[in-house]
């Protein structure tokens, strides 16, 4: 007996009568999709026999999105647990805090995230006591909404005294830099790995029902949370799971590439944080903050980057890191200087290393960025959320930084690849609102046509993967693919407000049906 026949015969599944958004084929009514692949496009008229064949009823195929940078347990937790985004004051979240917590048992732990202080009349945080108070006494731990500062609650202060030694700790219990992390993975290993991939499931679930084929999950590994490596591999798991959108891990770990490779990484670093975030203010600057007489927080040199960047390449990984101010952007720029003579520039632009947020840019670091081949993959609702005169930037940078954040256009204007994501939980899960925020940004001249912001929500993701055989609804390329609510036959025009957001009908990824709308 051959292999050929001797191997399972794949699914070949026709999808006609919509209208299907192909660049090689202008009037395509149908897909043919055979296994995990586009087999065929064209008009129904003509199309191949199949095993199966599913009506589309004249609704709009265009490929599935892509979010480039997820935590997915903490997305799933937002979606199914205890969320502090959104409320008006510190009040209210000890508040919500509180109602949470009375339905629990006297030993559970209180682990929330969210809360953002920057439009409260009083922009103080909670304090340890009044956390206490609403918590009823339990571990307690709330995480700003950027995910680099938090608050501990006096139990937690008072079973882990090795938080006072480090970085960031202040007896008050708002922590941040190296006692928050630590403080947040010590509340955090006491969740079982199966009841965090319970929980990253209804993520995935929902990502699916967006129209999402594929996350990157950024891990972001600490000593205090044990459970952090089983955890990332189970999640890379749920990812081949038939019935899930994609998962393509980055275990964010300083040099440890070999162990990102063993765990089932993707790429090494990620949220390998070379600066913190400017609602912290650790992102890291080159003039100091508006508000405050601080540059942030250096957590990565040059050097600490170039190091890093041999180990990827010795394993055969990408790499990736988390730098928002331009100090962390210059230092990661600075890295691949260092390491571009020994590795060579066409290894370096060929291993499609990125930045995550990258949102402070000068044309000098523009420039670099387009020398070494690194992508972009930022965060558009971050400025929708935070951008403008009058936000958050503008309070922590002065209004003319503020409004020069996050330069999409300027990027794209020049060839930095772009990748969109939502940073979920610190933004949501909501790919149209990130097309949405990237063709309505704050300033006009950082703005992105509707078809480039698209690109980067989905053909953009891939790329920054190093998939290029997806992305594109062209025959014998993966088949990862959204049904809309749209019969025009085009992409809604997102720069008017009054659009609504199309509905996602069906997703499949890699073939398989992951979300179809009730």
């Amino acid at each position: 007996m051959s292999l050929l026949e001797n191997t399972e015969r794949r699914e070949r599944t026709l999808w006609r009568g919509g209208r299907v958004a192909s660049p090689t084929h202008r009037d395509a009514t149908a897909l043919l999709t055979d296994g995990d692949r586009i087999a065929w496009i064209g008009e129904g008229a003509d199309a191949p026999a199949a095993d199966r064949t599913v009506d589309l009823d004249g609704a709009l195929v265009t490929p599935a999105f892509v979010d480039s940078h997820v935590h997915l347990t903490g997305t799933g937790a937002s979606l199914t647990g205890l969320h502090l985004a959104g409320l008006p004051s510190a009040a209210a979240v000890l508040d919500r805090v509180a109602a949470f917590a009375a339905a629990l048992p006297a030993d559970a732990i209180v682990l929330a995230h969210g809360w953002d202080e920057t439009a409260w009349d009083d922009p103080a945080p909670p304090s340890a006591a009044a956390l206490d108070r609403a918590a009823g006494g339990r571990l307690a731990y709330l995480s700003r909404t950027c995910g680099h500062i938090g608050v501990a609650g006096p139990r937690l202060l008072a079973e882990q005294p090795g938080l006072a030694a480090l970085d960031g700790f202040d007896p008050s219990g708002l922590l941040t830099r190296a006692a928050h992390r630590a403080a947040r993975a010590t509340v955090n290993a006491a969740i079982p790995v199966a009841q965090r991939l319970d929980t990253a499931r209804a993520g995935l679930a929902h990502a699916a029902s967006l129209g999402i084929a594929a996350l990157a999950e950024m891990a972001i590994p600490a000593d205090a949370d044990p459970l952090a490596e089983a955890e990332f591999s189970g999640l890379v798991a749920l990812g081949k799971e038939p019935g899930n959108p994609g998962v393509y891990g980055w275990w964010g770990e300083l040099g440890a590439a070999e162990k990102a490779r063993d765990l089932g990484a993707h790429g090494a670093g990620g949220d390998l944080s070379a600066d913190g975030s400017l609602g912290a203010r650790t992102a890291f600057l080159r003039t100091p903050y508006a508000d405050e007489d601080t540059f942030g927080a250096e957590y990565l040199t040059a050097d600490d980057v170039a190091a890093h960047l041999r180990a990827a390449h010795r394993a055969g990984l990408s790499a990736a890191f988390h730098a928002i101010g331009d100090g962390a952007i210059a230092n990661v720029l600075g890295g691949l200087d260092a390491v571009e003579r020994e590795l060579g520039l066409d290894a370096i632009r060929h291993a499609r290393h990125r930045i995550e947020h990258a949102e402070l840019l000068d044309a000098g670091l523009i420039a670099r960025m387009v020398h070494h081949g690194v992508h972009a993959s930022v965060q558009p609702a971050f400025d929708a959320a935070w951008g403008g005169p009058g936000g958050m930037y503008a309070a922590r940078l002065g209004r003319d930084r503020a409004l020069a954040a996050n330069p999409l256009s300027r990027l794209a204007g020049v060839g930095v690849p772009l990748a969109f994501g939502s940073d979920s939980p610190v933004t949501a899960l909501d790919p149209w609102g990130g097309v949405r925020a990237a063709v309505r940004h704050w300033n006009p001249v950082s703005r992105l046509p509707m078809a480039a912001a698209f690109t980067a929500a989905t053909r953009g993701g891939w790329r920054a993967l190093g998939i290029d055989d997806a992305g594109s609804l062209v025959p014998n390329t993966r088949a990862n693919f959204t049904v809309w609510d749209l019969t025009g036959g085009r992409l809604p025009d997102l720069s008017d407000p009054g659009v609504p957001d199309p509905v996602c009908l069906r997703t499949v990824a890699d073939g398989t049906l992951v979300h179809e709308r009730a």
